[in-house]
């Protein structure tokens, strides 16, 4: 089985987490999660997590290069990984081409762009009932969670014309049981 790079894309409450686990163990792939990575990084007080934990606790968001640094420590130290499933990442232009600069070195470019397709009302609806059952603060307004939804899709969403110019996006329906999402996600990818 060749190695494989795919970026799992899609809207807060469109379930990349959940799809995620399930490619991970049917891939055998690393999932690469920043707020993961940020995490692990901080509690190590690597220099990067130092930096890290500096710009955020000022309330700023992590630059791109200390995130894709993160990033390449991560590859770097799983050589033997069947290829990596970027979760939340990449969230700009700069940071998809940071990543695809970064893969091309190595010779391990992104395979796929795999899209979930949800519509607002759905992921407004799966995030509430989230935020009920998990305990997740940021998952209980509506107001709040409508405003996740519009910064994603005014920020993040750009990124699917990147990966389509390329001939690497996959739009897949996020909606319907856990197990349908799943077929489709694996037949996108082994399509």
């Amino acid at each position: 089985m060749s190695k494989r790079n795919i970026v799992l894309f899609g809207p807060p409450g469109a379930g990349k987490g959940t799809q995620s686990a399930f490619l991970v163990k049917r891939y055998g792939l690393v999932h690469l999660s920043t707020g993961d990575l940020l995490r692990a990084e901080i509690q190590a007080e690597t220099p990067l997590g130092l930096q890290a934990q500096e710009v955020m606790s000022s309330g700023e968001l992590v630059p791109d290069e200390v995130v894709v640094g993160m990033i390449k420590n991560r590859i770097d130290a799983s050589p033997e990984a069947q290829g990596f499933i970027f979760d939340g990442f990449p969230r700009t232009l700069a940071q998809a081409e940071a990543l695809d600069n970064m893969l091309q070195k190595i010779g391990k470019p992104i395979s796929v762009m795999l899209s979930l397709e949800v519509e607002e009302q759905e992921l407004v609806k799966r995030l509430l009932n989230r935020g009920a059952t998990s305990g997740r603060t940021d998952d209980r307004s509506e107001e709040v969670v409508r405003k996740r939804i519009a910064e994603y899709r005014a920020k993040t969403e750009p990124l699917k014309s990147y990966y389509e110019g390329q001939g690497k996006l996959r739009k897949i329906d996020g909606v319907g049981t856990i197990e349908d999402i799943t077929r489709r996600l694996t037949k996108a990818i082994d399509g």
